[in-house]
């Protein structure tokens, strides 16, 4: 993929491998994410939804709008013993045209997680 920008947003590929975990739980695993960067904000880096463990994610009812991305749905994060991270991640299911590589892809954010990200 190539990178894509405009003034506020850059999307590309990220030849990197992320992992995505809280404590000694790993909740992600990937070789083919997007680092999206937008001013004024952090780096996210958006998994395939298959590169999450799928016992992990529970709907949330949380949903919010950019204008520069669109409709984001948000989940919760299943931990061992029960607990629960709320609205830790997000995606984009039909995102604006302009950063349309995102969509279906999983985004996170949490105080408990922790992006390792390692040179492919």
């Amino acid at each position: 993929m190539a990178a894509k920008r405009d003034d506020r947003i850059h999307l590309e590929a990220a030849p990197v491998r992320v992992r995505v975990s809280a404590g000694e739980v790993l909740l992600a695993d990937s070789r083919d994410a997007i680092t999206l960067h937008e001013r004024g904000y952090p780096t996210r880096w958006y998994l395939p939804h298959a590169d999450i463990a799928p016992d992990r994610l529970n709907p949330s009812a949380t949903r919010t709008h950019c204008p520069h991305k669109g409709e984001a749905q948000y989940y919760h994060l299943q931990l061992p013993g029960g607990e629960t991270l709320e609205d830790a991640a997000w995606v984009y299911r039909q995102p604006i045209e302009a950063v349309a590589a995102i969509a279906g892809r999983v985004a996170f954010d949490h105080p408990q997680l922790r992006l390792h990200v390692e040179s492919a």
